[in-house]
């Protein structure tokens, strides 16, 4: 049948076998799994209840939820209903979810569990209109989702063919979800999508990522966040079982214990990884120890296809057998396929992935695009390491004057909500988006993101700063967690430098240093001296203008929680500079 609307998946559920691990997740040490057959009785249950609490086509309803089955249940209740989905990041603040329930004018609120509902009930009862809260986990005092879920179940003689009439209404261009971007700067915008946006990016994803009816696929980047969601729809297009890892200090023991096929990620779960895999390389001794560094070395030089000769893909093949082999079993022994987007990813992780049997799939968009515009392939021409890809079908991109990349397509917003004023600015008369972001095309067909137009910044000699160029890599130093880069109106460019202080508690050991807590370390003559070696050592690659002329260390560790990264895990330039502006005032003051 032809996919044109979310809710469309629960046909293609049905018109297939029944699949017994449609949805999972991790409940009280094992496996919890939902068929398909749960998946739609259960959505079509929700649908009913919502109606008959009096909800609907065109209201709203705010997630703040874990990932978990239940989410995609009341997300498809809501679609073939015509109620907008309103999906929120865990980890905003009171303040931030009291303008997204007033700016939204949402019914209803769903939470997953009384820590959310603690951070969200004060901005709930604080609103301007009074907003019905459930809670997906037992909560006492605060309503279960199960009370909707069984008002549907009796009712569902008095709502079924209400719901098949409304869905027959539901065209592809409705607007379907509304997802509040969490932003680096300033206060949130309202993206609203439409049901054709979302259909049209998942079925070209899937045609990429080619999963079947047999793959296990681990869910990880949340299910609030567009990329997230829409590979969450995707995987379910594909057939594929879809896992929820538990959190995010589980994902390489989720991933074993299931056996994956793939997973998706950002850039920041493929930094973990290999900071943890080149930490235990570390740790072997002797001839292991040095076979080790030797793939490493290998796998940083790969090309796929064998573009690099024989000889090279001779030793690739000794080096998977010895060492990459082992990194694959870690994760379960079958994974071979990452979606990787949201944020700039580092080409020599791209690299040593692919290199180790795990392609890494970089791929790039918007909020505002559903999200993906261009998407690297597995296939020979079709991929170009250090790119984000090709564009993906039915969708046109091209570079502006300044280098700023548009877009235009099925996949592209229809605006922002409550918003014609922002709508107008981001839109030309042509009808490109204008995404903010500077790239460039290689070959007529690689597209390669280099920054964020309002990050760029000039030094006072007139040259111009790419900071994320500069962050990453610099952030192929070991030493280094995360890093931004600073000097706007300065004669040089500088650093904010967050330690990876986890790599220091093996040296602290190594060394036999005594240090009592990060500010103490960060002031050691010897972290620093060898902060500045390898500084240096990376500066010989950079234009003169554009190398680190000074840097500070921070005892902190940058976080969501803490407020320096999003939810998507990007710098926040803003919240960064003015928590430490005393400190770069230091940097600069002798400038």
């Amino acid at each position: 049948m032809k996919i044109e609307r979310t809710f469309d998946l629960l046909d293609r559920y049905r018109d297939h076998a029944v699949k017994e691990d449609a949805l999972c997740c991790r409940q009280n040490g094992v496996w919890l799994k939902y068929s398909s057959a749960d998946y739609i009785n259960h959505s079509r249950h929700f649908a009913y209840g919502l109606l008959e609490m009096g909800l609907k086509k065109g209201d709203k309803i705010i997630t703040v939820s874990n990932n978990r089955p239940e989410w995609n249940f009341v997300d498809m209740g809501m679609s073939m209903i015509g109620v907008i989905h309103v999906p929120v990041f865990t980890s905003l603040s009171t303040a931030e979810y009291r303008y997204i329930i007033e700016h939204s004018e949402a019914k209803l609120l769903l939470v997953s569990d009384r820590k959310l509902y603690r951070i969200v009930c004060p901005a709930a009862t604080g609103s301007a209109e009074q907003i019905r809260i459930f809670s997906f986990d037992e909560t006492e005092g605060v309503r279960n989702w199960k009370e909707i879920l069984e008002t549907g179940k009796v009712n569902s003689g008095k709502h079924s063919q209400t719901v098949e009439a409304i869905k027959n209404t539901i065209q592809p261009d409705d607007f379907a979800s509304l997802i509040y971007t969490s932003g680096t700067t300033g206060r949130a915008k309202g993206v609203m999508l439409t049901h054709r946006n979302m259909v049209s990016n998942f079925l070209s994803a899937a045609s990429v990522f080619r999963l079947t009816s047999r793959d296990r696929f681990l869910s990880i980047l949340p299910l609030c966040h567009v990329g997230g969601r829409m590979g969450n729809y995707q995987t379910q297009y594909s057939l594929a079982g879809i896992y929820y890892a538990e959190n995010m200090g589980t994902i390489a023991a989720n991933m074993a214990e299931i056996k994956a096929d793939g997973f998706d990620a950002v850039p920041r779960v493929l930094e973990k990884f290999y900071a943890v895999i080149i930490s235990k390389g570390s740790k072997l001794e002797g001839m292991k120890k040095k076979i080790f560094f030797w793939a490493v070395d290998l796998g940083l030089r790969y090309n796929p296809f064998g573009e690099n000769g024989w000889l090279y893909e001779m030793k690739l093949k000794i080096a998977d057998r010895l060492v990459f082999s082992k990194w694959r079993q870690a994760l379960g022994g079958r994974v071979r396929i990452v979606g990787c987007g949201g944020a700039s990813l580092q080409p020599r992780l791209e690299r040593i992935f692919w290199a180790a049997g795990i392609k890494i799939l970089n791929m790039y968009g918007l909020t505002e695009t559903s999200p993906i515009i261009t998407i690297n392939r597995n296939e020979k021409g079709k991929v170009r390491l250090g790119s984000v890809g090709m564009v993906i079908e039915n969708v046109g991109i091209k570079i502006a004057d300044d280098g700023e990349i548009l877009c235009r397509g099925p996949n592209v917003t229809p605006g922002y909500y409550k918003d014609p004023e922002l709508t107008g600015q981001v839109f030309d008369s042509e009808g490109w988006l204008h995404t903010g972001d500077i790239g460039h095309i290689e070959d007529g067909k690689f597209l390669f993101v280099t920054d964020r137009k309002n990050e760029i910044f000039k030094l006072s000699n007139g040259k111009y700063i790419a900071p994320q160029v500069i962050e990453n890599i610099f952030k192929e130093i070991q030493m280094i967690d995360q890093i931004m880069v600073i000097g706007e109106h300065e004669k040089f460019a500088s650093a904010l430098i967050s330690p990876n202080f986890k790599y220091f508690e093996d040296w602290i050991k190594t060394n036999n240093i005594e240090i009592a807590h990060n500010e103490e370390l960060i002031r050691q003559p010897v972290v620093l001296s060898h902060f500045t070696a390898e500084i240096e050592k990376l500066n010989k690659r950079l234009s003169n203008h554009e190398k680190l002329n000074r840097f500070r260390l921070v005892k902190d560790e940058w976080t969501t929680g803490t407020g320096e990264l999003s939810p998507t895990l990007k710098l926040r330039r803003r919240v960064i500079f003015d928590k430490y502006k005393d400190l770069i005032s230091q940097i600069y003051m002798k400038a």
